[in-house]
């Protein structure tokens, strides 16, 4: 074989190689972490008063899971007081397994919801809730 079919068969490869990774960049799915990612950015300013306004509180918010339920729990200082808020369970390899849901939790300040609600994964479960005209925030990791 000579030098001019070496080079042949190296350009075939490598345009192969080139036209393979063009379909591939075309075919990826990119999925940004919330569909208003930009507008929700100018409001970060919120979240990160929020966090710190929920880290001085005496107790934190917990999510767990016990048995074939998930438990969350807000700190003592919102014991019988009106709570809004909302849960965000965050997949970040998959947007299909994203739930989102309202805060509806008891006067201990507890919610329980069903595993059986989300599918198996590794969640960050956002929490945001309201108190006494105060913001809150909490993130916490969650695998199921």
């Amino acid at each position: 074989m000579n030098w001019g079919h070496k080079l042949t068969i190296a350009i075939v490869i490598f345009v192969s190689w080139m036209a393979y990774m063009v379909y591939r960049c075309a075919t990826t799915d990119f999925q940004l972490v919330e569909k208003d990612y930009y507008k929700n950015e100018l409001r970060y300013q919120e979240v990160i008063d929020a966090t710190a306004r929920a880290r001085q509180l005496g107790d934190q918010a917990i999510v767990s899971r016990q048995a074939d339920k998930i438990v969350v729990q807000l700190p003592g200082e919102v014991k019988d007081k009106e709570i809004k808020g909302n849960l965000w369970f965050y997949c970040a390899y998959d947007e299909a397994l994203d739930k989102r849901m309202s805060l509806q939790t008891n006067n201990d300040g507890m919610q329980v919801l069903d595993v059986k609600e989300l599918k198996p994964g590794s969640y960050t479960v956002k929490i945001e809730w309201t108190c006494n005209n105060l913001s809150y925030f909490k993130e916490e990791q969650l695998t199921l």
